[in-house]
């Protein structure tokens, strides 16, 4: 199941949506529309922090046919503090949330030159209770984090070339980051990085 929860910001003028998939917790769960795996390790589908995700394929119009790969290198729970301090403000009815903080390589590997967010779209913050987000979505303005600028999504990488990134997912407070995951769509099970506490 799919919720939206909405985070109402203090500047005017800011609209800050966070996508959570909530409740899913089979191995299909997520989108399916940027990238499909090709493993070509032997079915193996969880890796450590720092280890390289097998070439993933690209499905978007632009850059069909071009592949890259994912590194998460580095997840960190923020603090109720690093949520007072981004500008953001919670619903009076929702749950109080902290931040995780994902950091990530992003390398083409081959193809038509691809956008950092066709690369990144699809990581997803599983927490040790089950739940699945991801990551927190800005239409207009952004939410300030420490350490953790918002990444370029526009930016075109080509064949070669990597680009490191920070992403924001929002979890319950309570909970703590248990793996990183990167869906592969409905028929295939997604890539996992567990986190070490």
């Amino acid at each position: 199941m799919r919720t939206w929860n909405r985070a109402v910001p203090v500047a005017v003028g800011t609209l800050v949506l966070a996508l959570a998939l909530t409740g899913c917790n089979d191995s299909g769960s997520g989108t399916g529309g940027q990238s499909s795996g090709s493993d070509s390790s032997n079915g193996k589908t969880s890796y450590r922090l720092g280890e390289s995700s097998p070439p993933q394929e690209s499905t978007m119009q632009k850059s069909k046919g071009s592949t890259f790969t994912v590194t998460p290198t580095k997840v960190e729970t923020g603090t109720t503090a690093d949520m007072d301090k981004s500008g953001l403000e919670k619903d009076k009815d929702e749950a109080s949330k902290v931040p995780v903080y994902v950091w990530a390589t992003l390398t083409h590997k081959s193809g038509k030159a691809m956008e950092v967010g066709d690369m990144d779209d699809d990581l997803i913050v599983k927490t040790n209770k089950g739940e699945r987000t991801r990551a927190l979505i800005v239409l207009m303005g952004e939410a300030k984090w420490p350490n953790c600028p918002a990444p370029d999504t526009g930016k075109n990488l080509s064949a070669g070339q990597s680009e490191k990134i920070c992403k924001a997912f929002l979890i319950p407070e309570g909970q703590r980051a248990a793996a990183v995951e990167l869906s592969r769509g409905f028929n295939a099970a997604p890539l996992e990085w567990p986190v070490k506490n």
